[in-house]
């Protein structure tokens, strides 16, 4: 039993190597609740876990309440994205040229927030989406943003 948790302790640390990781940036209440925490909007930050130099700005809508205050509400399918080149664009290798690079829990079983970083190799640019998985009344709610790449600098496509 402990080799097999010796072996998979590994592969562990690369997933979360190559998993984006998001810091709260802050947030405000827009609907108080007497019992529990506030509804509210997060806003969070996550850097690219393949192309250091930049970072991406998530605000979503964060469910409060009692359902909240233990984790069984579901989130609100809005979010917004807006990704900014914050240092010298590297890229960690090829990349594909579709991959998700964040997501995160938006209700107990059924629905995640996801950002996915597209290559527009043409453009020499970089286009993010953040969408929910779970449609809403026929049409998920999304939103795009894009970082240019110098021109210097090709995109190391896979």
């Amino acid at each position: 039993m402990m080799i097999a948790q010796k072996a998979v302790l590994p592969v562990l640390l690369i997933a979360l190597a190559f998993s984006a990781r998001a810091e709260t940036v802050g947030e405000v209440s827009t609907v108080f609740k007497l019992i529990g925490p506030n509804h509210k909007v997060v806003v969070e930050v996550f850097d690219d876990p393949k192309v250091t130099g930049v970072s991406c700005y998530l605000s979503r809508a964060k469910t409060g309440g009692l359902k909240g205050a233990v984790g069984l509400a579901e989130d609100k399918a809005e979010a917004s994205v807006a990704c900014r080149q914050v240092g010298d664009i590297k890229f960690n290798g090829p990349i594909p040229q579709q991959e998700e690079v964040f997501s995160e829990r938006a209700s107990v079983l059924f629905k995640r927030v996801r950002v996915v970083r597209m290559a527009d190799p043409r453009r020499n640019a970089l286009v993010y989406l953040v969408y929910s998985d779970r449609v809403i009344e026929g049409s998920p709610q999304n939103s795009v943003t894009a970082v240019p790449v110098p021109a210097s600098q090709p995109i190391p496509l896979r």
